[in-house]
């Protein structure tokens, strides 16, 4: 299936073209052409190794691309690389703490090195539902508060743009269903775009305004969930809800590559 780009009416705040990772022995990511709405949440959705982390990892400078280039919030990737930096909060997988400063501390840290006021750190705590645990060392949160204490370093100072990678990962549903809704509200509440990989279709399904489907570091689809529907049925893929269309796209995305193989041997 070629990609299928929405035609949103916002400005496109991030914006990739061509964007490739490859290493020796295989490419993680592939010609990608992203186009995320200013003030959206953009669910970034594809299996284990489709290369989600690795496109968040280049967009954040983490890692270079090989190929293609982006922009975020009409910047250019690499000359201005520090600009955008300082307009993006990030949450890449598990998050590191310094074990034995307290969560409050930990977040002190980051609002000095970005030189943000002092009442950033509890207004971030206050977000996550953390406040009463601020107190606590860090080593003795459960994952489920690491990902809380991770989630509010992105908020600190309240960036423009949110990289959110698996930020439900190791919350019960109550915590799953209060950090979806705090997603959910974040472009209105202050204004800013939010990128969000995770594994839960179903919350994704709730909370994005826009899906990018990603599967072997190629784009399957991109566009509203109203799209995605439209777009399944006239493959006659199944549509009664997010994850069996998830599933039958990359199915015959993988069913197509095992073929095309066959047929080059």
């Amino acid at each position: 299936m070629n990609s299928i780009a929405a035609n949103p009416v916002q400005t496109e705040i991030i914006q990739t073209t061509n964007l490739t990772k490859a290493y020796a022995d295989y490419t993680a990511v592939s010609r990608l052409n992203l186009h995320i709405p200013k003030g959206t949440v953009y669910g970034f959705l594809g299996p284990n190794g489709a290369g989600k982390s690795t496109t968040m990892k280049m967009l954040l400078g983490l890692t270079r691309p090989t190929g293609g280039s982006f922009t975020i919030d009409g910047k250019q990737y690499p000359g201005d690389r520090v600009k955008i930096l300082r307009e993006i909060g990030s949450f890449i997988e598990a998050p590191a703490f310094y074990g034995n400063l307290t969560g409050w501390e930990n977040l002190e840290i980051i609002r000095k090195l970005l030189g943000l006021p002092r009442s950033a750190v509890s207004d971030a705590l206050e977000l996550v539902a953390l406040t009463p645990y601020k107190d606590r060392l860090a080593k003795r949160y459960s994952l489920g508060m690491k990902q809380r204490l991770g989630l509010a370093g992105a908020l600190i100072g309240r960036p423009p743009i949110l990289i959110l990678d698996e930020p439900t990962n190791g919350l019960d549903p109550v915590g799953i269903h209060e950090i979806r809704t705090l997603i959910r509200s974040l472009p209105q509440k202050f204004n800013c775009t939010v990128l969000v990989s995770s594994h839960l279709l179903s919350e994704v399904e709730l909370m994005a305004d826009t899906v990018g489907i990603l599967n072997r570091g190629h784009l399957l689809f991109e566009g509203t969930l109203e799209e995605l529907k439209n777009t399944a049925a006239a493959q006659g893929y199944p549509t009664d809800n997010l994850e069996d269309t998830f599933l039958a796209l990359i199915g015959a995305d993988n069913n197509r590559r095992t073929t095309a193989q066959g047929g080059a041997k």
